[in-house]
């Protein structure tokens, strides 16, 4: 039987994941607590290549269990920042366990299927049914997880390094998400996403749209030209156009 580890802060979706998941034959082991989860076992269930002898014999004379696929996500330390929350809650929301698990599973994503995205629970289960967990697939959930564990590790160290007023770290860490698609790039031709900062608290891209096309670079980047000529001007009241990152008119009052 396979075996399969949940552990999530967000629940979205993850009852019918699990259910999907026993309905596959898959065993469900979940566990809540703060360190049940750094344990040997748990991770050499994970970690243990089965192509390597060695390997197996070892967790078989330990008595580990294999674990076939991991679901974790981390706790809300980005929503914790953003409620401007005490230091002491935000270290509580520093998650340890959740990381040391996604990176032990991707590690091994060859034998460990790591599932970090609600949203990905469907293909996930589709994929099990169908046979169709190939290399390939696996490789890009150990990439989506990857990805998590840097972006959550550049918040934490953000965090720090303006605790400790460091205004020029030596290692600045800067994870960007995307948002939105745009109609292209500074030239026709061109593909073009908008990505966001999430460390920041309130940025130009939070903008209503109240009508036309879906918004291009050009209009992200005459957005930011904009604000930049408007606050030259102090706390006057001021309306710019811009045409192609360029001030055309300028009208105060």
């Amino acid at each position: 039987m396979k075996r399969a580890l949940v552990s999530v802060t967000n629940k979205e979706g993850i009852v019918e994941f699990a259910k999907g998941l026993e309905e596959l034959g898959f065993e469900v082991v979940s566990t809540g607590g703060r360190v049940k989860t750094l344990h040997p076992k748990v991770h050499g269930g994970i970690l243990f290549r089965r192509d390597v002898e060695e390997h197996v014999k070892t967790v078989e004379e330990m008595g580990i269990t294999p674990i076939d696929l991991v679901c974790c996500n981390l706790y809300e330390f980005e929503k914790a920042l953003k409620a401007g929350k005490p230091m002491a809650e935000m270290i509580e929301n520093i998650d340890i366990g959740g990381p040391s698990m996604i990176r032990s599973a991707a590690k091994n994503f060859k034998d460990v299927l790591i599932v970090t995205d609600p949203k990905d629970y469907d293909a996930v289960l589709e994929a099990i049914r169908e046979d169709k967990t190939d290399f390939e697939f696996r490789m890009n959930l150990a990439y989506k997880a990857y990805s998590l564990t840097g972006s959550y590790d550049a918040m934490i160290s953000r965090y720090f390094a303006d605790q400790v007023h460091d205004e020029f770290p030596d290692i600045l860490n800067i994870s960007l998400k995307k948002t939105d698609h745009l109609r292209y790039g500074e030239n026709s031709q061109q593909s073009a996403n908008a990505y966001v900062d999430p460390y920041v608290q309130h940025s130009l891209l939070d903008y209503e749209q109240l009508h036309g096309k879906e918004i291009s670079f050009n209009n992200v980047n005459d957005l930011y030209g904009a604000v930049a000529c408007v606050r030259e001007f102090g706390d006057q009241l001021v309306t710019v156009a811009i045409k192609h990152s360029t001030p055309c008119g300028v009208a105060i009052g």
